[in-house]
């Protein structure tokens, strides 16, 4: 089933699943390869929280591809209506002397 999600929304996980891939991921491998060139592996902290890093931005670009895979754009753009709608902008005015909400 289709996930509605806003333009904005959809690039701000484009975006995300880019930096993981092309930035995060690279520099991760380099954080691996240094700690490993420390040595003994077994009590090597530096490489135990590198490879944990790698699980974790390997998680996070499968959910983000999932995420994008099922995402359907709502346009919001020039939409005026009396009701809220997904993605719409709300202003909330309240009432100083009352305190009531409008």
């Amino acid at each position: 089933m289709p996930t509605p999600i806003t333009r904005k929304g959809h690039e701000a996980l484009q975006a995300e699943l880019d930096r993981l891939r092309k930035v995060e991921r690279a520099k991760n491998i380099e954080a691996i390869a240094e700690a490993r060139a420390h040595g003994d592996l077994s009590e090597n902290a530096e490489y135990d929280a590198a490879k944990e890093r790698q699980g974790f931005i390997e998680s996070r670009i499968v959910e983000l591809q999932s995420k994008l895979a099922e995402a359907r754009i709502i346009e919001t753009a020039g939409r005026v209506s009396e009701t809220i709608v997904f993605g719409a902008t709300v202003l909330v005015r309240q009432d100083r002397t009352t305190g009531v909400g409008e």
